[in-house]
């Protein structure tokens, strides 16, 4: 059993954006204190943290010099590089562990992965040439999603295809690099479940959750998801069977198609925390934020049950230019993440509007 880390200890978090601040806030609520480590000079998980870094990720030096002030290390994106990640886990704790990382970095490894678990997924192929390419569409058929094997994000890095010519254009313009292709699933919904694991290998999950795309980047989320009860029941399993795979400690947000049989398919994997999480912040005893915290420093987990059921609603761009009349309305929670510059697609808070559970579970 791991000694928990006392109050005072010092977590490092590699990123910083608005899940590095949240994260810090939850933590300093507990008594912890956060080093944050990113590129950039201002970024809102640095504008609450105690201590910070900014230097790349390849400065071995700076990484060196980072994991030796910290207790114990954990990330808010999964974008980081190998090397990084290495030096980083020979000098200090990384929970979740890199392995965890490194399989959700590369989504043909993730989907292996999960396959090799006996979990569903839609049918897909890996692609690195052309001829694996013209393979994968004769494998798995048309209409598909080719997406890069790594670095995508929020709709980037991937695109629909109808035909072979789409395809190859495709190909082209994502740099003709490692990708992978996906057959077109028409799904009835999209879901995710959070879900934490401690070092003793205990569980506590959220609720499945609904979530609704504007082009590619989340819109809503709202919990509880509306599933029925046993395909939500088999959705939480799911997550669980994932996070024991991987040995985790820390927290996962596994994303997942539902299709009109109730089929559950697993998307992505993701071993932080999650836009889609957003919602326990106002709705639950204890949030995703505060859960990793607990887990990465050894504490017990604590209740997922929620108090409320909730809607949030992501800002995005000019969006959040409404703050006053969200911090006026009744029963609404707004997050502001302190980024100066309000751009297209930037994510720059959320609103969780509350209501009474009603007798759902």
């Amino acid at each position: 059993m791991t000694t928990p880390l006392p109050p005072g200890s010092l977590i490092g978090i590699l990123g910083g954006g608005q899940l590095g601040r949240m994260t810090v806030l939850a933590a300093a609520q507990m008594g912890y204190r956060c080093h944050v480590f990113s590129p950039n000079f201002y970024e809102p998980a640095k504008e609450v943290a105690c201590a910070q870094t900014t230097a790349s990720y390849d400065d071995e030096e700076a990484v060196r010099a980072f994991a030796r002030t910290v207790d114990v290390v954990t990330f808010e994106f999964e974008n980081i590089p190998d090397d990084t990640l290495s030096t980083i886990a020979n000098l200090s704790p990384v929970r979740p562990n890199v392995e965890a990382l490194y399989t959700s970095q590369d989504r043909a490894l993730e989907k292996k992965f999960l396959n090799d678990q006996g979990i569903a997924t839609v049918a897909w192929q890996a692609v690195t040439n052309e001829f694996e390419l013209e393979n994968a569409a004769t494998e798995i058929g048309l209409p598909a999603i080719l997406k890069t094997a790594r670095f995508g994000y929020d709709g980037k890095g991937q695109s629909k295809v109808v035909t072979r010519e789409m395809l190859r254009a495709a190909w082209s313009e994502l740099g003709k690099t490692a990708c992978v292709l996906e057959v077109f699933c028409p799904f009835e919904r999209e879901i995710s479940v959070s879900l934490a694991r401690g070092h003793d290998g205990q569980t506590e999950s959220y609720v499945p959750v609904d979530n609704v795309h504007r082009e590619h980047i989340l819109h809503t989320t709202t919990a509880p998801s509306s599933l029925r009860l046993e395909t939500a029941d088999r959705a939480i399993v799911i997550a669980q069977k994932i996070a024991n795979s991987l040995d985790l400690v820390g927290l996962i947000t596994v994303e997942m198609f539902v299709l009109d049989d109730g089929t559950v398919l697993v998307n992505e994997i993701a071993p932080r925390p999650h836009n889609s999480g957003h919602w326990t912040i106002d709705a639950c005893t204890v949030s995703q934020f505060e859960q990793l915290v607990r887990a990465v420093v050894g504490l017990p987990l604590g209740s997922t049950v929620r108090h409320s059921n909730a809607l949030m609603t992501n800002l995005i761009g000019r969006d959040a230019d409404a703050w006053l009349e969200l911090s006026a309305e009744t029963n609404a929670c707004l997050h502001l993440y302190g980024k100066s510059e309000k751009r297209p697609g930037r994510k720059m808070g959320h609103v969780t509007r509350l209501s009474p559970l009603n007798g759902l579970p």
